[in-house]
Formats: structure tokens, C-alpha cells, sequence
């Protein structure tokens, strides 16, 4: 059959729809019913259903090369029967697993849904499924990242349909405020990191003096991301923790050990990314050699203490916030608050009068 891939339109309602042309005839499909698709782009909020609509084209795409039989419009056949929560949450995870996210953001959504499918009761999922679930976590970042991972799909869920709310009474479980440890010196742990590893110096490099985050961001770094001058990194929004594009300047004690090559990667020896784990362990490799790390220090403490040295020689909150890629200035003012970067001065306190 040959069929060209689906286009994605919106009408006059700001409905959205695929359209493609069969046997000769122009099709259009608001929803997936008649090629055996969940997805329904107009269930979504307005600004959303563009998006979805990908999703619904690559289903109807897929659904046609591989010779199914585009059902009748409007057909009296039952398609889909009233589906459980469970089968409700596997199809937000589906509709998650094709929307670009990072692997270990899927990683996590995926081992949620396991653990909803795995304690619920005949595709029942109540508050107390959810409560038992979390009752095994006793660290309060574990409760929580659980926690914000299950919301997301019981969110996507409630947009498909689903009536409950599994999460409903459940809040999100305090933490202990902890202090990310910065650097008291950066170059001494800088030249020994140099000396260990060149592609983790580098890392910590771009990570101290770009403020970008390693395990992502850094770590798939490639030659393409550089302007041609190596004075700039520009990465697209599904490329950022944001989601919004960045342009990064690079310092010039950075490019000083940017080698460029024919390889995809900036990373010696690698033609395309290393993988996810690639610079966790190497860093723990180091922590084990290293006579200078002090407890508490990570290899994010590079990003902390570029930061601080921001903050203190600018004094600007906004600087940071567009220095650290964050999503809003409420996100860098608990950053720094996370860092107890003092945000008076003794000049700034009440004086006493003789």
C-alpha cells in the first residue's frame, strides 16, 4: 500500500486531525477509533494537541504500511471496551514513552507503572495502593521522586478518561534541607581531575564554567552544538532540563581543550554520546583515588560553585537564572537558598546609633 506519512492539521474549531490520501480519497481522523489508536489529540489542553497529533500520526502510519484495514467511519463495532485504571495508566505511559523524554525520566515512569500494575487489584488503583507503594520508601527524596512519577501518569490518565484520583490525600513527604558542598578551590581539584581522566576534566570543565548539567546536557555534547568559533553552545529545548533552547557562552579556558574532530562526540574516543552511567563512574573511580574531595562533594558541586562565583562577582539573581538554564527565578532563588549563599551583607543590617 503506498501511503504518505499523515499530515497534521487544525481546523476552524482548533480541532486537530490527521489527513492523508487512501485509494484515492482524502481521509481525515480527529482521533485514532478507526486504526485501532488510544490517542485522541482533542482531549488535550489547546496547546498540547499539535503535539499529540504526532503521536496519532505515527500510529496511523504505522497502522496502514503494515496492511490493517482502515475501520468505517463512524462504525457500530465496539473498539474499545471501558478500560480499568491500569489500562488507563499504560496508556499514558505509551503516550510518555513517544514524547522525547530523556531516558532516565522514561526509566522512572516506567518502574512507577510497574509498581501501580504490580499492587493494584483486578485494574483497580485506589489511594490505598498508591500509600502501600510509597509506605516502602523511608528516605523522603525516594518517596517523593515515586510520588511526582506516579502523578504524572495518573495526570495523563485523567486526560484519557480515568475518573479516579489514586494520588488524591497523598502530599508529598518533607525533606531535611541539604546543603550541596561547592568547591573552596576549583583549580586544585580541577588539576587533579586532569590528571585522572581527560574526558572527566573536561566534563568538569564545561559543568564549572557553562553551568550546563553533566549526565545529559554535557554528556551528549557534540562538535554540531559548537558555533564555529567554539565561543558558544546551542542546544534545542528537548536537549535542556527546561525545555527551552539555551545559547551558552564558553570561556576561553574551556576552549583551550575543546580538539576538534571528525567524530560526533567532543569526548576522546567516542564517536557518538557515552552512555548514561559514563561520567557516574568515572567520578567514582575518582572519589576513591582523589585527596581532595571533601564529603559531600559531587561532580555537581562544579555547577554549585559556578553559581556562587556568578552571584558574587554580578549580585544578580536573574544572571544566575539564565546562567543555570532554570525554568523560573523561584527555582534559582531555592537553588541558592539550597546552596546558603548569604543573600545579606553585614552592610545591610541594622546599625547601631551612639
Amino acid at each position: 500500500m503506498n501511503v504518505r506519512y499523515p499530515k497534521v492539521s487544525v481546523d476552524k474549531k482548533k480541532l486537530v486531525y490527521v489527513s492523508f490520501t487512501l485509494d484515492g480519497k482524502r481521509i481525515r481522523l480527529y482521533n485514532g477509533r478507526r486504526v485501532n489508536s488510544p490517542i485522541d489529540p482533542n482531549r488535550y489542553p489547546l496547546e498540547q494537541r499539535t503535539e499529540v497529533g504526532k503521536v496519532l500520526a505515527s500510529d496511523t502510519y504505522k497502522f496502514l504500511i503494515n496492511g490493517g484495514e482502515l475501520l468505517p467511519h463512524r462504525s457500530n463495532k465496539q473498539i474499545k471496551h471501558k478500560q480499568t485504571d491500569v489500562e488507563y495508566l499504560k496508556e499514558a505511559l505509551d503516550l510518555k514513552l513517544k514524547s522525547g523524554y530523556s531516558e532516565k525520566y522514561i526509566k522512572l515512569l516506567s518502574y512507577s507503572y510497574k509498581l501501580l500494575e504490580k499492587a493494584c487489584s483486578g485494574g483497580k488503583v485506589s489511594e490505598f495502593t498508591v500509600s502501600n507503594i510509597l509506605s516502602n520508601y523511608e528516605s523522603g527524596v525516594s518517596y517523593n521522586t515515586i510520588r511526582k512519577h506516579i502523578k504524572v501518569l495518573v495526570n495523563e490518565a485523567k486526560r484519557l478518561g480515568m475518573t479516579s484520583n489514586p494520588l488524591e490525600g497523598i502530599k508529598p513527604r518533607k525533606s531535611t534541607a541539604r546543603l550541596n558542598r561547592p568547591f573552596d578551590d576549583v583549580g586544585v581539584i580541577l588539576g587533579e581531575i586532569q590528571g585522572f581522566n581527560t574526558n572527566l576534566h573536561l566534563c568538569s570543565l564545561l559543568t564549572y564554567g557553562c553551568l550546563l548539567r553533566p549526565h545529559r546536557e554535557i554528556r551528549e555534547l557534540c562538535w554540531e552544538d559548537f558555533s564555529q568559533d567554539l565561543r558558544e553552545i546551542r542546544l534545542s529545548g528537548n536537549r535542556t532540563k527546561s525545555g527551552k533552547n539555551r545559547i551558552v557562552p564558553v570561556p576561553s579556558y574551556i576552549r583551550e581543550h575543546l580538539k576538534f574532530s571528525n567524530s560526533g562526540s567532543i569526548f576522546e574516543g567516542f564517536s557518538k554520546p557515552p552512555g548514561y552511567n559514563y561520567f557516574k563512574t568515572l567520578w567514582g573511580r575518582f572519589k576513591e583515588t582523589s585527596i581532595s574531595l571533601k564529603e559531600g562533594q559531587t561532580l555537581y558541586s562544579f555547577r554549585h560553585s559556578g553559581a556562587i562565583e556568578i552571584f558574587k562577582r554580578t549580585g544578580s539573581i536573574t544572571k544566575v537564572q539564565s546562567a543555570m538554564g532554570h525554568s523560573s527565578i523561584n527555582v534559582t532563588l531555592t537553588y541558592l537558598r539550597g546552596l546558603e549563599v548569604a543573600e545579606l551583607n553585614e552592610e545591610d543590617m541594622p546599625i547601631l546609633l551612639e
